[in-house]
Formats: structure tokens, sequence, C-alpha cells
């Protein structure tokens, strides 16, 4: 397969992956490939910079707490709540009194308890304020492109805590494509950038610690919504 091929198999697979945009099926995914995808999750974050900013527009003339709730509907529909459902789970697993081995199997079960419900029920009341106190539009353009570029560290940084999984799978990028497609942002907002580094490395800190030294998949999740809130924040003590 040449590089541009590859390339655009990358960014396909990419999106197929972390959005429930209407692209073609990938098909058979090939040993290497979602390794190789991941160093384009950034170029997810424009994708979804973008849609999230004309939802903004579309939205504007509304009420701010109302036309926040919609955008957030919006953001959550396009990622099909797979971050999301990654970060109630770890709510789950890492806030648990358990041995890390049971805190693995608990990231593998599909129901919720106490702990991932308030932790859901938090983030979303914080995304929605966070959204709804936002006077300019940049913020939602940049928070899912630097979120998922911070991401790219703590994946290759951070050992696996389960070899076989899909996560395992993502890991050992290019990183070099994911930073380069992410530069325009960090130009554009190197503090907020800055944040969000910080924001994954704590978040993967905490979650290697209660479990097995490694970070999983829903620690992934979890990590690009944390990082988007905090940027949002973040951009929100700017002014």
């Amino acid at each position: 397969m040449n590089s541009r091929l590859s390339v655009l198999r990358g960014l396909h697979l990419a999106h197929t992956f972390l959005t429930t945009l209407p692209f073609p099926h990938v098909g058979e995914v090939r040993d290497g490939e979602f390794r190789y995808a991941s160093g384009f999750y950034p170029a997810v974050g424009w994708t979804l910079g973008i849609l999230l900013c004309l939802t903004h527009w579309l939205v504007s003339g509304l009420p701010s707490t109302v036309g926040a709730a919609l955008l957030l509907a919006v953001w959550l529909g396009l990622t099909g709540m797979l971050h999301f459902d990654g970060l109630v789970d770890c709510g789950d697993a890492l806030l648990a009194a358990k041995p890390p081995e049971k805190r693995l199997e608990i990231l593998s079960d599909v129901h919720m308890g106490a702990f991932g419900l308030a932790v859901g029920a938090v983030h979303i009341l914080l995304k929605w304020s966070a959204i709804s106190s936002l006077t300019v539009w940049l913020p939602l353009l940049l928070a899912p492109v630097l979120a998922r570029a911070a991401l790219l560290i703590p994946m290759n940084v951070f050992p696996s805590a389960r070899a076989e999984s899909l996560g395992a799978k993502s890991r050992e990028g290019n990183w070099s494509v994911g930073f380069l497609i992410a530069l325009p942002a960090v130009l554009l907002a190197p503090q907020l950038a800055l944040v969000a580094v910080l924001t994954a490395l704590g978040v993967a800190w905490f979650a290697s610690s209660r479990l097995n030294g490694g970070i999983s998949g829903d620690v992934y999740g979890a990590i690009v919504e944390i990082c988007e809130v905090a940027i949002i924040i973040a951009a929100l003590t700017r002014g």
C-alpha cells in the first residue's frame, strides 16, 4: 500500500473508530492498523471541533443554557459516547476500594454503579455549565484537538493494563504525525495545550496507580473527556 493510501486509511479508521459519522465501513482491520490510526486522533479532533463550531453558530440565537445543552448533546452524539462511557467505567473501577485485579474486572463490567453515576453526572454538569459560559467559539474548535493530541503521550508512555485489549493495540502510534496535525492548535493556544498535557498525564498517573501500573482504553476515554472540560474551563479563566 503506498503512503497516500496509508494516510487515507489511517484517517478513515480513526474517524470510524472515534466518531459516529457515516463513513464507509473500513472492512478488515489488519495487524498494526489501530496503532497507525492513533496518530490521526487529533485529525478527528479537528473534524469534531469544526462541527461543534457550526452547531454553536446554529444555536447562537437560543438562551445560552439551552444552546449549551443542545451542543453537548451533539458532542456526545458525534462521539457515540465512547469517551464518556470510558469515564463512567473508570469512575466505578478507580474509585472502588478494591485491589487492582478487581478494578480491572469492574472496567469490563457493562453495568454502572454509584461511583460511575456520580462521576458521569458531575462531568455532564461541568461540561454543560462551561459550554454555556463561553462567549467565543475558539475553545470548541481547539478542545477536541488538544485533548486527543495530549492523549497520545500517556497512550505511549504508560504500559497497557490489558495486553490483548483494543487499547493496547492502539499504543505506540506515530507521535510525530499526531503532534504535527495538532500543531496549529498548540500555536493558537499554547497555555491550553499545556493544560491538556498536564491533565492527561495527571489522569493517567492516577489511573495507573489504581490499576496494575498500566492504563486501558477506558482510561483513554476518561482522559479525553476530562481534558476537554479542563481546556474549556481554562479558556474561561483567560477571559
